[in-house]
């Protein structure tokens, strides 16, 4: 493969590594924004109840009551349904984390192959180099041997 190509395989591959660390990224920031979403209705909850709880102690209504707790089960299953949810942020981080892995390891694997193929070019010049000195010492003790006859 030329290096050309390889150059290009190479730009590709870290264009796709780029991308894939930008959308790790992105599900990392909704797994964050997921869990602080998760403890501000817990948090609601909880002061819900507590405000409940002091109303209770003053006298409520059944009716009231029953709304109260009608809205608590409510927020119980939001709760649930958001704690169902983090399955979902998960296996994105994880599944990003794979794709960039990836997209690295091949940007690793053609930037092997450059630096290899960079190295094969620079022994095939260092011996080209070193065979047109050792012609050209061949040449010189020639003449300086025709010199002495």
């Amino acid at each position: 493969m030329s290096t050309n190509a390889l150059q290009l395989l190479l730009e590709q591959a870290e264009q796709r590594e780029h991308n894939a660390a930008v959308a790790l990224h992105q599900a990392r920031l909704s797994l964050e924004n997921y869990y602080q979403q998760l403890a501000q209705i817990e948090q609601y909850r909880l002061e819900y109840s507590r405000q409940m709880a002091e109303r209770g102690q003053q006298g409520l209504t059944a009716s009231s009551y029953g709304h109260l707790h009608k809205f608590l089960n409510q927020l119980d299953e939001t709760l649930s349904q958001q704690r169902q949810a983090e399955w979902h942020f998960k296996q994105a981080v994880e599944e990003k984390t794979q794709a960039w892995q990836q997209a690295r390891q091949d940007k690793k694997s053609y930037q092997w192959m450059l630096d290899k193929k960079a190295q094969e070019k620079r022994i095939r010049e260092e011996k080209q180099q070193q065979k047109m000195l050792d012609e050209l010492a061949t040449i010189q003790f020639a003449r300086r041997m025709q010199g002495r006859d």
